[in-house]
């Protein structure tokens, strides 16, 4: 039997992977819910995402194929928006929509910017030195730097330039002609189940049997068989195991690493859902504000994301995505003061104001590993030590610290499962040479 920990996208993937090859297959997930950050939640008879969540048309057809007849894909246009210089800009960025949304200074300062870019090498390999000398400096200073900042809470001069060149895509010359050359031709589109972005990993968890409230602890390697331990105290036996759970704490578990680095800090997250009395809030699927002085970091609108029959008609729920570190003021502070705060903030940030009539919230405790050139080599270090392990594989977005697209983390365990050969044994030749190619992913917009 082969057990997946982690009932996110990419373990679910390789367990429904598993279970269509004919292999035995037990999915063990710490939370009530499955789905992970991808998960669904119900507010106020809403059916939310746990911030803002969609499919790229980059994913690959055959995977599009496969989740097509697990859940009903809606093609749907693009539309949010960026607060840069005290305006609205339409983003994904597009020509006409630099030109029409910054002010007339800063967007000739932007246009110089694209003209020299050419020229502009990073003088370090950091995030900053990487995403300043890709974008400019007037992009740079007026969205990715604060932003940076707001997600990361860590100088960006201080993150690994990696980092920038697996989250934003957009981070060169080329990259930014190609991007905007099709803005001209067309509109940005995105896929969205009709039911939710959770639909995926609801349909996905239909497939296979997936206990909940089962927190693995440790992991013992025999020669012939992996035993993982739970919370609970109860052990359950595996031929293989793939671990959706951070790289060094599986190594940790193994016995096969002690690093005096450790892992990586990572920053939590504050989910405020907002309700609304009325529909909608905004024509616009999604708000990114960079302003450091605005609590959130991003608002959507789920329902503005599909077009659904079961959305209520009479209402809205707004979801606020806010970046902070678990046990600081934010995570601590109750539901109806976070739920004021950001109805101020979407005030002063030139929305209306939301009149919400109810708060709920989330608390998500582990969303942006804090990715600096010194956790990257204890990452690497965690993975050569697994290396030494014959019947443990390492994968997914909490696994590998992974900045990636749903889709990326979806094919990864789909790849993981098909590593798997048909007496049981698993081919970690075809597993590495998969993991490589997975390290040139870049974060679609």
């Amino acid at each position: 039997m082969h057990v997946v920990i982690g009932a996110g996208p990419a373990g679910l993937a390789a367990a429904w992977q598993l279970r269509r090859d004919g292999h035995e297959v037990r999915v063990l997930e710490a939370s009530d819910h499955v789905g992970g950050m991808a998960g669904v939640r119900e507010v106020a008879g809403v059916r939310v995402d746990l911030g803002s969540h969609r499919l790229h048309p980059s994913t690959p057809p055959w995977l599009l194929d496969e989740l097509g007849q697990l859940v009903e894909l809606q093609e749907r246009p693009r539309n949010g928006r960026i607060r840069m210089g005290g305006r609205w800009v339409p983003f994904p960025l597009t020509p006409m929509g630099l030109v029409r949304g910054l002010p007339a200074r800063v967007a000739a300062r932007a246009a110089l910017d694209a003209a020299v870019a050419p020229l502009r090498r990073p003088k370090a390999d950091t995030y900053a030195e990487v995403v300043r000398a890709g974008l400019g400096p007037t992009v740079w200073r007026r969205f990715h730097e604060p932003y940076a900042w707001k997600l990361w809470d860590t100088d960006p001069d201080l993150l690994a330039g990696e980092l920038a060149r697996r989250r934003v895509s957009a981070s060169s010359p080329v990259d930014i002609a190609r991007r905007l050359a099709r803005g001209v031709r067309s509109r940005p589109t995105f896929l969205y189940p009709r039911r939710g972005f959770g639909a995926i990993a609801e349909a996905l968890a239909a497939q296979v049997p997936v206990d909940t409230g089962r927190r693995v602890n440790r992991v013992i390697e025999h020669h012939d068989r992996v035993i993982v331990g739970l919370s609970d105290g109860r052990l359950v036996t595996a031929s293989h195991v793939h671990a959706t759970v951070p790289a060094w704490r599986v190594a940790s578990w193994l016995g096969l690493h002690e690093d005096p680095v450790g892992p990586p800090p990572v920053r939590a997250m504050v989910l405020v859902y907002l309700v609304l009395d009325r529909r909608p809030y905004t024509p616009f699927d999604a708000h990114y504000l960079p302003d450091r002085n605005v609590l959130l970091s991003r608002l959507s609108e789920p329902a503005n994301y599909r077009d659904s029959a079961e959305d209520p008609t009479d209402r809205t729920v707004l979801c606020a995505e806010i970046p902070c570190w678990q046990g600081d003021d934010v995570w601590s502070a109750g539901d109806d003061a976070l739920g004021a705060r950001v109805a101020d903030d979407l005030v002063r940030s030139g929305l209306p104001d939301p009149r919400h009539v109810a708060v709920h919230v989330e608390r998500l405790p582990s969303v942006y590993p804090v990715m600096t050139p010194q956790s990257l080599g204890a990452l690497a270090r965690a993975e050569r030590a697994l290396t030494m392990s014959t019947r443990v594989t390492v994968l997914g977005r909490q696994g590998l610290a992974t900045p990636d697209n749903t889709h990326h983390v979806l094919e990864m365990g789909v790849r993981s499962a098909r590593c798997v050969r048909p007496d049981g044994t698993f081919d970690h030749a075809a597993w590495a040479e998969a993991r490589d190619a997975f390290r040139s992913y870049v974060v679609e917009d």
